[in-house]
């Protein structure tokens, strides 16, 4: 079982995560989750260690049990306009914005976050590894964002985004080169093979 809370003393706490940062296509997407004390499931973990069916269950479980927790996103124009680092934690303020309740710790996933309001954070590397709640947020973030792709997909089917969902595969870099790009490429980022 993965720890709660970084901070007993800073209650409530918010975990969040992103997802699809090292993606080609599609906006990048972060989650912020406040758990509650009694909070458990025996699979939860970084979404990357779980299956698609494994996140979907979780997913539910989470949404169901969570004290609040909120879901957002960056467009690949605002990427593009502000960089991958800026737009991921773009997402996590926004995602902060939406939750019901006010939490006075933020746990971040990774090793850099810019100051969200007058809420103390601490960054974690690999926390969602680490922490329930960073591992609650990364769930959210990557189950929204694959529905998110799937959908794309329906739109745009030569990029095989249903199983790729939008990162750099050999099939999605050759599909680029035959088809050119969408509107939700990201036009600064490396997209054909070099």
């Amino acid at each position: 079982m993965l720890p709660l809370k970084f901070q007993d003393q800073l209650l409530p706490e918010a975990g969040c995560d992103e997802a699809g940062r090292g993606c080609l296509a599609g906006p990048v997407v972060a989650a912020a989750v406040i758990l509650p004390d009694d909070f458990e499931h025996p699979l939860l973990n970084d979404s990357k260690q779980l299956t698609e069916k494994q996140r979907l269950l979780l997913k539910d479980y989470i949404e169901t049990h969570a004290a609040a927790f909120a879901v957002a996103f960056v467009s690949p124009k605002e990427i593009d306009d502000i960089n991958i680092l800026q737009a991921s934690i773009l997402a996590m303020h926004r995602a902060l914005d939406k939750l019901k309740t006010r939490p006075k710790h933020i746990i971040v996933d990774g090793n850099k976050f810019n100051p969200y309001q007058k809420i103390k954070h601490t960054c974690v590397i690999k926390g969602d590894s680490k922490y329930a709640s960073i591992a609650a947020a990364s769930v959210l973030a990557k189950t929204a964002r694959d529905a998110y792709m799937k959908k794309a997909a329906k739109k745009y089917p030569q990029y095989a985004w249903t199983s790729n969902k939008g990162y750099p595969t050999k099939a999605h870099r050759a599909a680029i080169q035959e088809n050119g790009t969408t509107p939700l490429h990201r036009m600064t980022f490396r997209l054909l093979a070099e």
